[in-house]
Order: structure tokens, then C-alpha cells, then sequence
């Protein structure tokens, strides 16, 4: 087998792993209960993960400390907040998880300190190592006392005591990583004290050395304890990250004390280190879109095995087995990490081992069901999974009887409820007007940081093959020709049409998605319209193909309307389309074009822009116009996605989800 490799057992301390795969840190924002306890959403969620195949799971954060750092409750599980109840319900949690061969680690942490995301943890008062500015709030930090520190230090020796209880098999620390409390502590661009827990850096590391040595004095040296850990943060300055490829001064920990810090700390005894890179400052290497490429951690990983003698576990968008078996064979890690593959596909790791990797459902890296919805909802989802962190609600039940279910339109919510409904026992009919399905999908996937909209494509033609069902590419219906067809029911998916303005030449005016699908020459010299999502990823996209792109906003800022949810894919895509060359026009509007330019306002003065071509990036209206006919002629009819409402891939797979999981 080609990925035997993946599926060799490994060891962490002296508790062994049945593969090579662990589930990264993902959640538990909505997956606790009031009394800081895994509530149900939470046990089937990482019990599907295990089912599915993963060795190790590692949950996502848990505070052991609510008093130091206040977190309004219920938030995520706490081992120390009430532990008898705790203890109650994680181990319903890894007894389940241990029938399936796997392993679960707790995740603990000190604290988030200045990056605090307040619409989850609410405004409290922010602590840190000194007074320094917070992350996100226009608030100056408190400084924690020597007595608040070995207070936490008590309280993770509890935690990881409750959590060894509870059937935990390890913990994980959370973390000298990504700029959190602890992380703080270690940076001297953090770290201004003059105390213990200041100054050089063992002293900096003086907090993450005694939790250590203060769980291993009560759960014993063979309870393994791992940490999550960055060797080099990517901070400019404060609230100041880096981009890919720019040359800057490290702020932050720069690799050569990275390094040195992760011989420190397995010097300590920590049994793991669970490698990234990149800080809340520059928090698109932490959380990293599909701006970066993938495998991005697999350099860093492999100096720090270099450097110490324990497990080293890699993530950062490793999805691609060939690239993580390579990552193994090359001795950059031992142990792979998949956090948002495993939301997309709890079943990635079985599916894999039995050569089934076109089962797979890809991963789109676009953070809108996973850190977008913690970040403004606190709450865990996956924009291509309806069915993550909700897996008993939302499991599919055989349909009590079996409708022919006619499907027009099939972009991404077409195929995602004609998957629904073959697997409940329906049979869906899909009509879709072009050569093939996808929709939106096929232009969206065109710029290279964007292959994996096109796997999930391809995902979705090969899985609606398997399930066998009908599909009629080629095809417009009318109102009367779906009247005419002897089916149960009729869902509407027929899409968006882009928005067209009058902007004088009309020949050198194109679409986003004619410019995206090839279908028009450009020239070289391009003025996109619309510096929304679509706008910057175009932008983007002809800038690295070596055209001269100007983007023209009409907002004061881009991605000031409808952006991605999760700062971290709008804040890196912001700042990397001026990087990439791209002259960038806000509260400008384009007002005419001449045979060689764009005429465009910029903040009230005239100015002409060279232009070869203007595409327009200004935003979709419904294509709602076949349901409007059918709507007071057919009794079980639906429209779902863009047809409904204009909005993401997310939304329309969730509408698909929701009205065929319920046909």
C-alpha cells in the first residue's frame, strides 16, 4: 500500500498510537455545557473523528483556570471548574473514543492573555505577562502577579488529574504558541518583567517549565505531555504581521531562539512538541487560508526534530497524503496533524487506509464554518460538513418513502442535495444548464491558491456517480416542461447572475467569471471593479499572472462588504493583494472608459487608469425567476443557495443539507 508508512504504530512517552494521524485542536466552542462539562454535540463530535479512523484526538482548548482569566461560561470544558461533572462526562466521552483503538489527549491552557477574541470569551479585563496592548481591544493589559502565575501552574496539576480520571490519556499544553498567554510569557517582546518570570529566556520559559514538572508530580513522569509550540511568531509589530516572502524584522521569536526554546522545553519534560508557526499578530500563518500554500509548517517541523528527541507532530494544511507521507519520509515529524480536513471528512483517515482517497471530501481551507463561526458566533461547524459538531441532529434517516425528486440547477447546492437524497433513499434528477456541474465552483477554482474548490468538484461528480444518480448536463427547463415531468418534488437551484454596470465601452467590459473561465482576452493592463472577495481573489489571481491589475473600490476599505468571516483569510488577503503589485483604489468608482483607459473618481478627482479591459467584481443577484413561475403550482417546492439568498459555498451546501435532509 502506497501510504503504509501513515499507519505505522508511533509513540508518544510510552503510550503508543495505532497510526501516524492526530486531530488537530479543533473546537470546543459550543461543545460544553454550563457546568464546563462535554455536552453531547461535544462526545459525538470527537467520537466520529475516532470511528473515522484518527489515532490520536486532541481536543480543543480547555481553560483549567476561571478566576485569573475570567471566560464567560458556558464556554468550553473546564477540568477544574466543577470536576466531578467534568469527569462525568468526558469519560462517557473516552470510553467511546477507546472502543475504536484511538487516543484522546486534553488540551489545556494557561489562558489567552492579550488575544482574548471578545465575542467568545467577553470583555473581561485582559491580563498578560506585563502592560501591554491587547490584540484586539483598545485596552492596556494587567500584569499578573508571581502568586496569580503558580496559581494557574496549581490549577493545570488539578486539571491534568481530573483529566487522567476522566480516561484522558495525555494532555496537551496550550501553549508557547500563536501569542497566547504562555507564549507571551516566553516572548521578550511580550515579556517586560523584571521577576522570576522575566528576563532571559529560561526564566521567560519559567511558566511553561513548572506546569510541566506540576502535572507530572501528580498524574507520574509516564503521563504524557505534550505542547503546542511555534518556533518563530512572524510579528512586524504590534497588531503587525508578515506575509509569505517579505523581508522583515522578527518581533517575536525568531527561529534561532525557537529552537533553542524546544530544546529547553523537552528538557523540562515535555514528551511532544505539536509544531506551527506565526502568532494572533500575524494570525494567517496560525490559521492559515488558502492564501498559503500547503504543508506550510513542514520546514519548521523538521528543525525542531532536528533539535530534540521526541515526536514531533505537524499541521497546517496537510491534507494531501502524498505530501504528508513525504513529510514522514523526509523526518520532518512523526506524527500528522489534520484539524479542518478531519471537520470536512470525520472519516478521512479510513478512507485513506482503504484507497479511497476520491471519498475523501476535501477541505476548502476557507475558515467559514470553523474559525470564522468561533470568531463571531462561538461556535464550531464546517462549511462543507452540515454535519460537523452536530453529527446526532443532523444524521441522515432513511426516507419512509422513497419521491423522485427533480433538481434544477447543479452548482454546489444542486449536488450537495442530490447527495442527501440518494443517501436517504430518494431519487434526485439533476438538470443543469451547462456542460458540467460545479456552478460557481468551476470560476471560483480557477486562480491556483483555489484547487481545492475544483476537488470538491470533482468530489461531488465522483460521489454522485457512486450513489447512481441521474444528472442531464446541456439542459434548461421551463416552468411548463417541470410541469410536465411526473415528479414528487422540485428544488430551485439555479443560482446567481453577476451584476452588470454601464461603465461606456461595453467591448472592453467583461465578468469575473468570463475572465476567470478563459473565455476573454484581458490584455495586460486590467481595472477590476469591486474590491470584495471576488474582486481581491481576481486581482490577485492576474497579478500573479503577470498582468498590471488596478482595483477599484467603492468603500473606504477592501472586503468592506460581504469578506470572509474569519479575519485571518481577510486580513492576509487585504494586505497580500497590494503586495502582490496591485494598485488599490478605495472609495473610488469608476465613471467612464476611453478606447485606452478607465475614467475613475478617486475621492472626488478624475484620474485615468490604464486599461486593456474592465471586469466587474460588483456582487450577484438570485436567479430566482423559474421558482417565481412555479411557486403557486407546485406544492412541494424549494429553492436553496444563491437562488435563495446570495451569499458563500457555505450557506448554500448548509440550505441544500437542511431541505433534503428533511424531504
Amino acid at each position: 500500500m502506497k501510504y503504509k508508512k501513515l499507519f505505522e504504530t508511533v509513540k508518544i512517552r510510552n503510550l503508543e498510537l495505532k497510526n501516524r494521524y492526530a486531530m488537530a485542536p479543533m473546537g470546543p466552542l459550543g461543545l460544553a455545557d454550563a457546568e464546563g462539562g462535554f455536552n453531547q454535540r461535544g462526545i459525538e463530535y470527537y467520537t466520529a473523528r475516532a470511528r473515522g479512523g484518527t489515532g490520536l484526538i486532541i481536543t480543543g482548548v480547555t481553560f483549567v483556570d476561571n478566576e485569573v482569566e475570567e471566560h464567560g461560561m458556558p464556554n468550553v470544558p473546564c477540568p477544574t471548574h466543577n470536576p466531578v461533572h467534568f469527569v462525568r462526562t468526558s469519560r462517557e466521552m473516552t470510553e467511546r473514543i477507546h472502543a475504536y483503538d484511538a487516543k484522546i489527549f486534553l488540551q489545556m491552557s494557561a489562558g489567552f492573555g492579550r488575544v482574548t477574541i471578545p465575542t467568545n470569551l467577553g470583555e473581561y479585563p485582559p491580563v498578560a505577562p506585563s502592560p501591554i496592548p491587547h490584540r484586539w481591544l483598545d485596552k492596556t493589559c494587567r500584569e499578573l502577579t508571581v502568586e496569580e502565575i503558580r496559581s494557574i501552574v496549581r490549577k493545570f496539576g488539578d486539571g491534568a488529574y481530573n483529566a487522567k480520571r476522566a480516561g484522558f490519556d495525555g494532555v496537551q499544553i496550550h501553549a508557547v504558541h500563536e501569542g497566547y498567554l504562555l507564549d507571551q510569557f516566553a516572548i521578550a517582546f511580550f515579556n517586560h518583567r523584571t521577576d522570576e518570570y522575566g528576563g532571559p529566556l529560561e526564566n521567560r520559559l519559567r511558566f511553561a517549565r513548572e506546569i510541566v514538572e506540576e502535572i507530572k508530580k501528580r498524574c507520574g513522569e509516564d503521563f504524557p505531555v505534550t505542547l503546542r509550540f511555534s518556533p518563530k511568531s512572524f510579528i512586524k509589530d504590534w497588531r503587525d504581521g508578515a506575509l509569505p516572502g517579505e523581508k522583515f524584522e522578527e518581533k517575536g521569536r525568531d527561529l534561532e531562539e525557537g529552537i533553542e526554546a524546544a530544546k529547553l522545553l523537552v528538557s523540562y519534560g515535555y514528551d511532544a512538541l505539536d509544531v506551527d508557526v506565526g502568532s494572533y499578530d500575524s494570525w494567517w500563518w496560525s490559521h492559515p487560508p488558502m492564501y498559503q500554500k500547503k504543508g506550510l509548517y513542514i520546514p519548521y517541523a523538521k528543525l525542531v526534530k532536528e533539535a530534540v528527541d521526541v515526536p514531533v507532530i505537524c499541521a497546517g494544511r496537510m491534507d494531501n497524503p502524498d505530501l504528508a507521507l513525504s513529510a514522514l519520509e523526509d523526518g520532518a515529524c512523526d506524527i500528522i496533524s489534520l484539524g479542518r480536513p478531519l471537520l470536512a471528512d470525520p472519516d478521512y483517515v479510513n478512507k485513506l487506509r482503504t484507497g479511497q482517497v476520491a471519498d475523501i471530501r476535501p477541505c476548502l481551507s476557507c475558515h467559514e464554518g470553523c474559525m470564522g463561526r468561533i470568531q463571531e458566533y462561538s461556535a464550531l461547524g464546517c462549511a462543507v460538513n452540515p454535519a460537523a459538531c452536530r453529527e446526532k441532529e443532523a444524521a441522515l434517516k432513511p426516507a419512509l418513502r422513497k419521491k423522485r425528486v427533480l433538481i434544477a440547477g447543479g452548482g454546489v447546492a444542486g449536488c450537495e442535495a442530490a447527495r442527501v437524497l440518494a443517501l436517504r433513499g430518494h431519487e434526485p434528477v439533476i438538470f443543469e444548464k451547462s456542460d458540467r456541474l460545479g456552478g460557481n465552483l468551476i470560476p471560483g477554482g480557477a486562480p491556483d491558491f483555489k484547487e481545492d474548490d475544483l476537488a470538491l468538484v470533482a468530489w461531488y461528480e465522483h460521489t454522485l456517480a457512486k450513489l447512481g444518480v441521474e444528472i442531464h448536463l446541456n439542459t434548461t427547463l421551463t416552468k411548463e416542461e417541470i410541469q410536465a415531468v411526473d415528479v414528487d418534488a422540485v428544488l430551485i437551484a439555479t443560482g446567481s447572475n453577476p451584476k452588470i454596470l454601464p461603465l461606456g465601452d461595453q467591448n472592453k467590459v467583461f465578468t469575473a467569471e468570463d475572465v476567470l473561465l478563459d473565455k476573454v482576452d484581458t490584455g495586460e493592463n486590467v481595472v477590476v471593479v469591486g474590491g470584495g472577495l471576488v474582486g481581491c481573489e481576481l486581482a490577485l489571481h492576474l497579478a500573479e499572472k503577470g498582468k498590471k491589475v488596478s482595483l477599484v473600490e467603492i468603500q473606504d476599505k477592501l472586503l468592506a462588504v460581504n469578506g470572509p468571516l474569519c479575519h485571518a483569510n481577510s486580513e492576509m488577503l487585504e494586505r497580500l493583494v497590494p503586495f502582490k503589485g496591485v494598485e488599490v483604489y478605495t472609495s473610488s468608482k469608476v465613471v467612464d472608459t476611453t478606447e485606452k483607459t478607465a475614467v475613475v473618481d478617486v475621492n472626488g478627482e478624475l484620474k485615468e487608469i490604464e486599461a486593456d479591459s474592465i471586469v466587474l467584481a460588483v456582487g450577484y443577484t438570485s436567479e430566482k425567476s423559474l421558482y417565481e413561475e412555479l411557486k403557486f403550482d407546485i406544492a412541494d417546492l424549494h429553492v436553496i443557495g444563491d437562488a435563495r439568498k446570495v451569499a458563500n459555498i457555505m450557506y448554500a451546501i448548509w440550505d441544500a443539507y437542511e431541505v433534503a435532509a428533511n424531504l
